[in-house]
Order: structure tokens, then C-alpha cells, then sequence
């Protein structure tokens, strides 16, 4: 990854979405500028959700989603839309692309309806305009009977195109999106000390994702970043002029870095930074406390939102097993899952124990820990869990004990 290019996780998401053959692709065509999309005048023609990180000025670093239509038939089709019903759980902006060549319909009003669940934005655009059958008339009255914006639009001769992308940045900015990892909790000139492990799980030349984050962030908040590992830390403070504000650490040495950060300065993880980032921190830290709770015989799922080599001494597969069996002496049934996979029978379960979630976007991440809660079941993140094992969760919450209580 180019370290000038904005992840995929902190890109906003725009997913277009209508009826098979309504001109998704094409749009998507006319948005960018470019042939990123399979064009076809066959039904179907896209099959799985397909995605373009792209720069759409001025609101900056995106990502478009164009998905198979809602429309579909069959066995086959069933499958296809229920894919493109799991990028919406991962959406930020909707465009409802209605063929203005069919008109507007049951269909229409149904996948409307459905959208308003998801509590995001929707645009609608009226495609084929240069062949259109609906008036401007009918356009305002289902625009204003859905509350929605609703421009008409040609991918072929680009009329509407500009319309539609200042809507997108207008509703943009009506989108909550929590954009500070730490330099809330820093001021203009404090040092912060990130304690990061090399070992051989750690990518050569580059740092991973979180921790590249929670440097920008820093520097953003006009702070000072010192990096050390492990085994240099208590030198490192004792080298600084100035008592550092905070310690950030890679949350698998927390043992080693508690014991050698003085009682006085504030000390937490890059999970934990990412558990409030990405998600709930207070769900995940009532999550924590469900372990001890556990019984011979549950259920406990472990889920990674990426895919990576397994190392010998995997956090999933190896740390975490080795740690609750450490702290529960429970005999559990442990299950795996990673990437997009995330099971239905989350019921089945006494509790998730979830990544850091760097690979997914907020909404996406929420959207799982609403899951699991609404199922009943107790979720924690792996920082967060690992605190608690290491029996250090209450020192490490310390720098959030405000938003905590709220």
C-alpha cells in the first residue's frame, strides 16, 4: 500500500444500487470518468459487488460500489442480492438509480422503504434521461413523497452528472463520521510514546495500518510521536526532557510495557484507541468482563476482518485460545472466522471476541457489534480482552473514564 493513499476503511462508501439493467455501471462510468465498469444492455450483466476507490473532488477519498440488481431472479439472482444487501452494512451514502426508460414503480417504493432502515443518506437519480419516459412533474412528487434529492441524469450525454456529484458532497457532510483516534486526549507539544513490537508477523518496510493511523493523528493534533519497542521503552522515557502524555502499545506486550510505564503516566493500546474509533468501547468493555462468566462446553467465536499467513504464534489462533484457557480454565468450543465471513448463528454463542476492525469502516464495525448485542451475546475486542486477561483493563481505560461514565 502507497503510504499517500487513504485506506479503503476510511473512505467514504457510496453504493448505487436499482433494478437490473437501470444504467448502475454506466453511472458509475460517467461519476469517474473512466471505463471502471462492466457495461452491458443484458440483464445481470453485474454479478458481485464490485469496488473503485477514487478522489472525488472536493470531498476528497472515496469509494463507489456497484452492485448486481435487486431485481434478480433465481437461484443465482437470490444469491447475488443478498450480497448486495451486505454492502449496505457497510454503506455511508445510497444512490437509487431508477431507469427512467421503465419508470417508477412498486419496486421503487419498496427498495425506498427498505433504505430508510439503514439510516444513511439516499440520492436518487434518474437515469436515461435522453430516452426517459417520466416527466419533470413526477420526478419533484416522488422526490418530495421520499424526502429525498432526485436528479435527472445521462450517462451517455453526462447530463446531470455534475448535479449528482454536488449532491453527494452535500449530503456528505450531513454524515457523522468520527474522524480523531487520540489527539483528543493530547495537547499541541506533547510527547506520546507508541511502543511497537518487530517481530515476524510485522510487514518489512512499513508499519501496519493502525499504527500509521494513530501517527498522523498525533501529528494532526500538533503532538510529538516517539516510537520505540518493547525492550527500549523505560530507557526512551527516561530519555525524554519531558514526562510523555501518554503510552500507546501494540496491545500483545501490555504485560511488559505496564510494568515498565510509571504509574503516573496514562497507558493504552492501539486495539483499544481503535475499539472507541471504530465501534462501541463501552459494549466491548462489558463484553470483558462476560468472560469470566463462561462455562465448560461454550461456544466463544474469534473473528478477524482481514485474511493473513498464520504465524506460529497467531494472536487468533494460538494467543487468545492460550489466554482464556489461562484465565477461565474453562474447557471452551472455539470457532474461527475471518475476512468478510460473519455467521447467523451468533445465538449459538457465550461470546464474540473481535479484532481491532482497521480493515472495516465504522458503520461496518457497529453494524457487527449490533449483531452480535442483538442476539444477546457479549462482544469484546481483542485490546480490550487482552487488558482484562493481563489484568490491567482498568488502568488502560484510565485516559477515557469521562466518556465512559457518560
Amino acid at each position: 500500500m502507497c503510504l499517500n493513499s487513504t485506506p479503503r476503511s476510511e473512505r467514504l462508501h457510496i453504493t448505487i444500487l436499482g433494478r437490473r439493467n437501470a444504467g448502475k455501471s454506466s453511472l458509475i462510468n460517467a461519476i469517474t470518468g473512466q471505463d471502471i465498469a462492466l457495461v452491458s444492455p443484458i440483464k445481470g450483466t453485474t454479478t458481485d459487488p464490485v469496488y473503485k476507490a477514487m478522489e472525488l473532488l472536493p470531498l476528497g477519498p472515496v469509494v463507489l460500489i456497484d452492485t448486481a440488481g435487486l431485481d434478480d431472479e433465481g437461484e443465482l439472482g437470490e444469491l447475488r442480492k443478498k450480497k448486495t444487501m451486505d454492502v449496505l452494512n457497510k454503506t455511508d451514502i445510497a444512490i437509487l438509480v431508477v431507469d427512467g426508460k421503465v419508470g417508477i414503480g412498486e419496486f421503487e417504493e419498496h427498495l425506498m422503504n427498505l433504505l430508510r432502515g439503514y439510516k444513511f443518506p439516499v440520492i436518487g437519480a434518474v437515469n436515461k434521461v435522453d430516452q426517459s419516459l417520466i416527466n419533470s412533474e413526477i420526478i419533484t412528487q416522488y422526490s418530495q413523497k421520499w424526502g429525498i434529492p432526485l436528479i435527472e441524469v445521462s450517462s451517455i450525454t453526462g447530463k446531470g452528472i455534475e448535479a449528482l456529484k454536488k449532491a453527494i458532497v452535500e449530503v456528505a457532510h450531513t454524515e457523522e463520521q468520527r474522524d480523531v483516534i487520540v489527539r483528543d486526549l493530547i495537547s499541541p507539544g506533547d510527547f506520546v510514546v507508541l511502543v511497537v513490537p518487530i517481530d515476524k508477523s510485522a510487514p518489512k518496510g512499513r508499519l501496519i495500518l493502525p499504527q500509521q493511523q494513530v501517527i498522523r493523528d498525533i501529528l494532526d493534533g500538533r503532538g510529538m510521536a516517539v516510537v520505540t519497542q518493547e525492550d527500549r521503552l523505560k530507557a526512551t522515557i527516561d530519555g525524554l526532557a519531558v514526562k510523555p502524555r501518554l503510552v500507546i502499545t501494540d496491545s500483545q506486550v501490555f504485560h511488559k510495557v505496564a510494568a515498565d510505564t510509571p504509574p503516573d503516566i496514562p497507558l493504552t493500546s492501539f486495539s483499544i484507541l481503535f475499539a472507541r474509533y471504530k465501534g462501541d468501547l463501552k459494549e466491548l468493555v462489558r463484553g470483558a468482563h462476560a468472560v469470566a462468566q463462561l462455562k465448560d462446553g461454550d461456544r466463544v467465536l474469534i473473528a478477524e476482518a482481514c485474511t493473513h499467513h498464520r504465524q506460529d504464534d497467531d494472536i487468533a489462533r494460538v494467543k487468545i485460545p492460550r489466554w482464556l484457557k489461562q484465565k477461565t480454565g474453562r474447557d471452551l468450543n472455539l470457532n474461527f472466522v475471518s475476512g468478510v465471513d460473519f455467521p447467523d448463528n451468533l445465538k449459538d454463542y457465550s461470546l464474540v471476541i473481535h479484532c481491532g476492525g482497521c480493515m472495516l469502516t465504522r458503520r461496518e464495525m457497529l453494524y457487527r457489534i449490533r449483531q452480535v448485542t442483538s442476539a444477546g451475546v457479549p462482544i469484546v475486542n481483542y485490546g480490550v480482552f487482552i487488558a482484562y486477561v493481563n489484568g490491567i483493563l482498568e488502568r488502560v481505560l484510565q485516559p477515557f473514564e469521562t466518556e465512559l461514565r457518560r
